[in-house]
């Protein structure tokens, strides 16, 4: 009986008789061998078919084989050999019956080179390729990484809904949509639900869906991204500032410990990654300017910065930078001010080197029941959507902080790639809703 296996498990069966189920993702051959590369979702390995050997169990089945197209699915059964030549895994299988299961014609995604826009309107075969299967895996890598740093840690995993009537931070980008008669929107933020949840536990994270209705078209922006946001009871902003830092440190080596051969299929400059060490440089917004100054980069006063901002920071740098207290006017509402300087909020972004901005955006939040209301007034934001939000405060309020990580972005730093929109299964850009 032949023993079921992967590709990835191929090692452990040198000289036995196997069973692999898979695709054809390549092939090659003369006239009495059949070189098939053989994906299985786990890997591929070369299965070598021989036309002797093959019309003597099944006329005919050899010259099938030769002709299965792209993706052709099938099952090989033959015996496993160790061989540093053979092509991606060091074993081959040489086959001694095979069946065809569903044949493929005309597959689109061929060799030759392909548009961004026809490779995305095919992303669900896209897929199937090796770059893309790498990128994919490096983000379960990361998520694993992220989640792992929270349990083992006492955080309580409690989900933000993703429906809810007020913004976090200003209606501009929001998506409106109709909930039972009553305006509701698609959430751009979990925070505020975690706030309520750090009252509860002391230590919560969202990990989930959110949504931004920017029209910005630029190789940063996602429609729809994940994000992950840890927010804790009795922190303050330097604690904070600790949190993002440690957490990229441990996040950033897990996902080298777990995904090291991928990063290198994408050639990723592993030793950038392996830089990502403590203590990270931390400068005031207002030094940032000052040094973007001297680099000759332009800033308007009082403004948040950009990518040409962003990146001429951080490349300044051989690891990640944490720029902090931002200008009080360009914050969110539950920013809390500086109180030696109310005209910086203690804000903090994480830049990433190689000019991928901004990974990481957190700080303090306001925890005075007056100035908050004072700050959703002041955003002209509808009173009565925050009453809940507000009895955080009138119930036992306290210092508390935390932050949020775009996973896209950071798979999209961590990938060393130009585009986010290779980060996601299936992207969601200004333009782009299929498939």
């Amino acid at each position: 009986m032949a023993i079921p296996v992967t590709v990835a498990t191929i090692a452990s069966y040198a000289e036995q008789q196997v069973e692999l189920q898979g695709w054809v993702y390549n092939k090659r051959g003369s006239g009495k061998i059949a070189f098939i590369m053989l994906r299985d979702g786990t890997g591929i390995i070369q299965c070598i078919a021989s036309k002797k050997d093959l019309e003597e169990v099944e006329p005919g089945l050899f010259q099938r084989l030769r002709k299965l197209g792209q993706e052709s699915s099938l099952i090989i059964r033959g015996t496993v050999h160790a061989e540093e030549r053979a092509p991606f895994c060091g074993h081959e299988i040489h086959v001694t019956s095979a069946t065809v299961v569903g044949e493929s014609v005309d597959y689109p995604i061929t060799p030759k080179e392909h548009g961004p826009a026809f490779l995305h309107d095919h992303r669900h075969l896209w897929f199937r390729s090796r770059r893309q299967q790498a990128i994919m895996r490096v983000r379960h890598a990361a998520i694993r990484a992220i989640r792992e740093y929270f349990d083992e840690r006492a955080y309580v995993l409690m989900d933000s809904p993703i429906l809810t009537p007020n913004a976090c931070e200003g209606t501009s980008t929001l998506f409106a949509t109709d909930y039972y008669g009553r305006p509701a929107f698609l959430t751009q933020s979990g925070q505020l639900y975690q706030e309520a949840g750090a009252t509860a536990f002391r230590k919560t994270y969202c990990f989930g869906p959110t949504f931004r209705a920017e029209k910005s078209d630029t190789r940063r922006h996602l429609t729809e991204f994940w994000m992950v946001e840890p927010e804790v009871a009795w922190i303050d902003f330097d604690g904070v500032m600790d949190l993002c830092e440690d957490f990229l440190v441990h996040v950033t080596a897990r996902v080298l410990e777990l995904a090291r051969p991928q990063l290198e299929e994408l050639e990723r400059d592993i030793a950038a990654l392996e830089r990502v060490q403590k203590p990270f440089p931390r400068i005031s917004y207002d030094d940032a300017c000052a040094k973007l100054a001297e680099l000759g980069v332009h800033v308007e006063p009082e403004d948040d910065f950009g990518s040409p901002q962003e990146t001429a920071l951080a490349n300044s740098f051989d690891r990640p930078i944490m720029v902090h207290r931002y200008p009080t006017a360009i914050k969110a509402f539950y920013m809390k001010e500086d109180p030696e300087n109310p005209a910086r909020a203690l804000g903090v972004d994480v830049l990433a080197p190689e000019g991928y901005g901004e990974i990481i955006g957190g700080g303090q939040r306001e925890d005075d029941l007056d100035v908050l209301v004072g700050k959703i007034n002041a955003h002209k934001l509808p009173m009565e959507a925050f009453e809940w939000y507000l009895d955080l405060r009138r119930y036992g309020t306290c210092p508390h902080g935390g932050f949020g990580l775009g996973v896209e972005r950071f798979v999209t730093w961590l990938c060393g790639i130009h585009h986010i929109r290779e980060c996601i299964p299936f992207p969601r850009t200004l333009d782009r809703l299929e498939p």
